[in-house]
């Protein structure tokens, strides 16, 4: 069966969105003359008989930028690997002009840990930004939930970070049978530091250049500090000449986590060849954090930072998340900070640029 992607569009930005699972599997961003397209598709893409029975069914399709609820094991929901909303069908409930933007809206057939949700894509004119809302009405439990935006990372890349707690990763390793795949990383373990985050040979890891290792799938989570106010990370490909932003409200969605997947899994549908791609994954919950698992009061908790999404009956509640791209020349990416009608870029060279963003969009 054929499936047709929706197109969105607005002056300068457009994306297509796979309604199978979800996925935005592309946008691109067109801007003083040039157009940036950094999102990933998998090279089985679309093929039915690349996955095993046993294969979570987004993988099929896999591409661009989801969202997951819950991330990860979800088998609280009964669902497979990342929820319903990443393994399901999204029924498409228009798309109108409003103001200076677009806005599409998706609905899941199917209740997401009981909740009926609703997705909301936005696109405003000559803002080189995606503004996405996912949209939880009832339901129950306390859940962990993340977009998960996928890049292609082909000549490598740089990574920068709004200010960081920490970074560790998961209780154990992403491959831990090397009969199928490998992982570089020591598991559990935790640094203060992304340039200097362990390795199982005992050796350091820099987190922020990519790639790090080769024929490897690792992940790790960086911890918000504390009084952050805009969290972002900043995906730089220097070859390219281009920039890959996640803007997102600190104090809902704590965690940055990443995940590194550069050839390390050797079983279909992977088969070696995924490979040059880097998950930046913006969201919140307690699973990821294998270190922080073992300590009595849990950190986060005793500093007052949520762990999960909290539904329940008759509530309403959002999460919201910010993605774009922009041709870029100034390096890695120092800082990004609020300006006067959207956020300013700055680079480790000193040069700068104000980009047009709806920073009110994420604590709205």
């Amino acid at each position: 069966m054929t499936v047709r992607a929706i197109a969105i569009e607005a002056e300068g930005i457009r994306l297509r969105l796979d309604p199978t699972f979800g996925m935005v599997e592309e946008l691109a961003v067109s801007r003083g003359g040039r157009t940036v397209s950094m999102l990933h598709k998998a090279p089985w893409h679309g093929r039915a008989d690349a996955l095993p029975a046993s294969a979570a069914p987004h993988l099929k399709r896999l591409a661009g930028d989801f969202f997951c609820a819950p991330f990860g094991n979800a088998e609280a929901d009964g669902a497979p690997p990342h929820g319903w909303p990443a393994n399901s069908s999204w029924a498409h409930r228009g798309t109108e002009r409003q103001g200076n933007g677009t806005v599409a809206r998706f609905e899941l057939p199917r209740r997401a840990m009981g909740a009926k949700l609703t997705k909301e894509l936005r696109l405003v004119d000559g803002h080189p930004f995606l503004y996405q809302r996912h949209i939880f009405e009832g339901g129950s439990g306390t859940i962990p939930v993340a977009n998960h935006a996928m890049l292609s990372l082909p000549k490598g890349g740089r990574l920068s970070f709004s200010p960081k707690r920490w970074f560790e990763n998961l209780p154990e390793p992403l491959e831990t049978d090397p009969a199928r795949g490998r992982s570089l990383l020591r598991y559990p373990a935790k640094s203060a530091d992304a340039r200097r985050f362990p390795r199982a040979d005992g050796s350091m890891a820099d987190l922020t250049s990519y790639p790090f290792g080769e024929r490897h799938e690792d992940f790790c989570a960086g911890v918000e500090a504390q009084g952050s106010e805009l969290g972002w990370t900043a995906v730089e490909r220097g070859t390219e000449g281009d920039l890959f932003l996640s803007l997102r409200d600190p104090k809902k969605l704590p965690l940055t986590m990443l995940w590194f997947s550069n050839g390390g899994r050797d079983y279909a549908p992977w088969n070696g060849r995924h490979v040059s791609v880097l998950g930046v994954e913006e969201g919140v919950g307690r699973a990821v954090l294998g270190a922080s698992a073992r300590e009595e009061p849990h950190p986060l908790e005793a500093a007052g930072v949520p762990t999960g999404l909290t539904l329940g009956d008759g509530e309403v509640t959002e999460v919201r998340h910010v993605i774009g791209s922009v041709a870029w020349a100034g390096g890695r990416v120092a800082a990004v900070g609020p300006a006067e009608g959207g956020v300013r870029v700055t680079g480790a060279d000193g040069r700068s640029e104000p980009l047009p963003c709806d920073l009110a969009f994420l604590s709205a």
